[in-house]
């Protein structure tokens, strides 16, 4: 049966591909299609994701050379993964028959759909690769394909650069992680991942160390640790919106499948330094991430910014989980990898939904420019819904998603008073403290988001004549935003699954240890800190509003309307309403050293030298990786280019001179006996 809804899901896929391309030149039967094609592949992936949760692990293999053999092993690690992708793919492909009407006679919607379907394929394939050789071929189709949605809208030129530094971040990656491979496959002497499940843990101390640093290199950069997240803040922003929400909330996701895999189930997870070190990054990460997000006004920036944050939160769980590892407290090292999977599909959820979100105001706006939004909630009721479950659940507020699986966060990183070495302690509490500033910070930022997009009145025209998105649009949206809510309820039902996936990788299953009397715990040996969720939905949902309800019911004098005082100026427009720039300034000032900041103020006077006609007023920061990293190692690359041009001379002559020279070398050097 997991080979039919397998095979079935990956055929549909194909299906719908080769359907776009058919139908290219009738848009509205491509878009339903194509579209309708990946959903109906996404349900087969959930129906066979859970197969796998409740014990069925898929497993096939060709037959062929070591080299050349292929074959997809699902474990429930895997299947966890496609259950990921196939729900986001399922929310974003109804969402995406609506969105896409935008591009109806601008662009070829046979092209986007024949992508959109084998970029969801290819994300499958990768979780589901049981070779080396295999894993990289559709490892690289997944970055190819993601590039060539990226580069969509090719005739922008912010969107030609955001490709180009997409497309030279991700094979670098690559190249680290072909390096780490090659290390394991050398030392098992096969590239097939059940050897590496088999010897890669008795690899020697230094391969091992060079095999966690390849690999953290070449997944973190898909992954977007800081400093390797150049790229986020460029290719999300450029791609379509539906295919950001998968880029952000699931092809990311990839990553972490493979440091998991790698870490845990090829390595080990047995040395105390890696899990230090992932630690340091991942807080780092999500620090610095939604500092920079409350920085940006553009709304696909600043959500992509926040997918470094959360990238970072959900590392946070699994370098606790490794020091735990390391640290002899494989019941510890399980729960904190509890905490970082939760976290996976939660950021999941969310992050797709507010992206989906982010699409439908720039659907409706025609700019990303937060500056330019203002009292959308009117217009757009149901998407500032939508938009505002989201903001609530990135902010880690309950009873939604995201509060519980940084709440078992916490929860892992204090659990660290257990462990003997007071340096790695005073680390993982220090982590913590950074955690409690990220979750604030965020919260703050989409108050700035929500706020000044939604509230208050238009700031211009894009705002004044907006208007709600399609249906399909809306569903899409309210199928991730009912996630969010059952994640954010019901988290012990989804825990329970967990365990079992992380049981494997830790050693020890600790689901019998922990507290689902509607309530989760921590496994201590004091008293655990528990937090009931569904008391926290009834508070939200049923006591907080009874004021509102009882007001409305008892109240029967009409309440007086007056104009809005606004310090004696106009309410009219909204030159008075606060603004993104100055909700974030107070931060830019605080931390002033990262952010550099830099204004410029232009005045114009009218005739008289003592009354100003204009000011105008820009700020920006300092972009400080591109600064001092990227560009220095740019100017490094282009100055050693140009000097290879010198043996460049396009004459074949000449290069036939550099053949017999080599050849004449060569032989004097066998000649010489060497």
């Amino acid at each position: 049966m997991n080979s039919y809804l397998f095979l079935g899901s990956i055929a549909i896929y194909l299906i719908g591909a080769v359907s776009a391309l058919i139908f290219n030149k009738k848009n509205r039967l491509c878009t339903d299609a194509s579209f309708l094609s990946a959903s109906i592949a996404s349900i087969l992936g959930i129906i066979f994701s859970f197969s796998v949760l409740s014990g069925n692990t898929f497993n096939y293999v060709s037959q062929g050379s070591t080299l050349l053999s292929y074959g997809f092993y699902v474990d429930k690690l895997s299947a966890f993964f496609i259950l990921i992708i196939s729900i986001t793919g399922f929310a974003v492909s109804v969402y995406s028959t609506g969105y896409v009407t935008e591009y109806f006679g601008k662009k070829n919607i046979g092209y986007l759909g024949f992508l959109y379907n084998i970029f969801i394929l290819s994300m499958v394939l990768v979780v589901s690769a049981n070779n080396a050789v295999m894993f990289l071929i559709v490892w690289e189709l997944m970055s190819i394909i993601s590039y060539l949605l990226v580069m969509y809208e090719h005739e922008k030129k912010e969107t030609r650069k955001a490709g180009f530094i997409y497309i030279v971040m991700t094979h670098i990656g690559t190249g680290f992680i072909i390096l780490s491979f090659l290390i394991l496959a050398s030392s098992t002497g096969s590239f097939n991942f059940e050897t590496f499940r088999a010897g890669g843990s008795a690899l020697p101390p230094y391969l091992k160390d060079l095999a966690f640093i390849f690999a953290l290199i070449g997944f973190g950069t898909k992954a977007g640790i800081v400093p390797l997240h150049i790229w986020l803040p460029y290719a999300h922003p450029a791609a379509p919106s539906n295919v950001s929400a998968l880029m952000s909330g699931v092809m990311i996701k990839t990553a972490i499948f493979m440091l998991i895999r790698v870490f845990f189930d090829f390595l080990g997870a047995g040395v105390a330094w890696w899990g230090i070190i992932l630690l340091i990054i991942a807080s780092i990460s999500a620090l610095l991430g939604v500092m920079y997000a409350l920085m940006e006004h553009d709304m696909k920036r600043l959500l992509a910014y926040h997918s470094v944050e959360n990238i970072g939160i959900i590392l946070i769980g699994v370098g606790v989980s490794m020091i735990f590892m390391a640290s002899g407290h494989p019941d510890l090292a399980a729960f904190g990898l509890i905490a970082g999977l939760y976290h996976t599909i939660n950021h999941a959820v969310f992050k797709s939904l507010l992206f989906m979100g982010a699409g439908s105001i720039i659907f409706s706006t025609h700019t990303r420019n937060i500056e330019e939004y203002g009292g959308l909630i009117k217009k757009m009721p149901w998407t500032a819904l939508f938009f505002l479950i989201g903001a609530i659940s990135i902010s880690a507020l309950p009873p939604f998603n995201g509060f519980v699986s940084e709440w078992l966060t916490f929860q892992a990183q204090l659990l660290s008073i257990n462990l003997s070495d007071n340096i790695t302690k005073i680390l993982v509490l220090f982590s913590g403290a950074g955690l409690a500033l990220t979750s604030a910070l965020a919260a703050a930022c989409f108050v700035k988001a929500f706020g000044v997009s939604f509230l208050a009145l238009p700031r211009s025209s894009h705002a004044e004549h907006s208007k709600e998105v399609p249906v399909s649009m809306l569903i899409g949206m309210f199928l991730l935003s009912s996630m969010c809510i059952i994640l954010g309820v019901m988290p012990f039902y989804f825990i329970k699954i967990i365990d079992s996936i992380s049981a494997p990788l830790a050693g020890v299953s600790i689901i019998s240890r922990m507290n689902f009397d509607y309530s989760i715990a921590a496994i201590s040996s004091s008293t655990p800190a528990t937090i009931s969720t569904i008391w926290i939905a009834i508070l939200v949902f049923v006591v907080l509003p009874l004021p509102i309800i009882m007001y409305l019911l008892l109240s029967r004098t009409p309440a007086a309307k007056y104009e809005t005082w606004g310090c004696g100026q106009p309410v009219s427009t909204g030159r008075n309403e606060y603004t993104a720039t100055a909700f974030s300034k107070p931060i830019r000032m605080w931390f002033g050293g990262i952010f550099r900041p830099h204004r410029e103020i232009q005045t114009t006077y009218s005739d008289s030298p003592f009354f100003k006609e204009k000011v105008i007023f820009e700020s920006d920061i300092e972009p400080v990786f591109e600064k001092y990293l990227y560009n220095p190692v740019t100017w490094v690359v282009v100055t050693l280019s140009r000097f290879m041009r010198i043996i460049q001379t396009g004459y074949i002559q000449t290069y036939l001179l550099y053949i017999l020279i080599t050849l004449v070398i060569a032989l004097i050097y066998v000649g010489s006996g060497g």
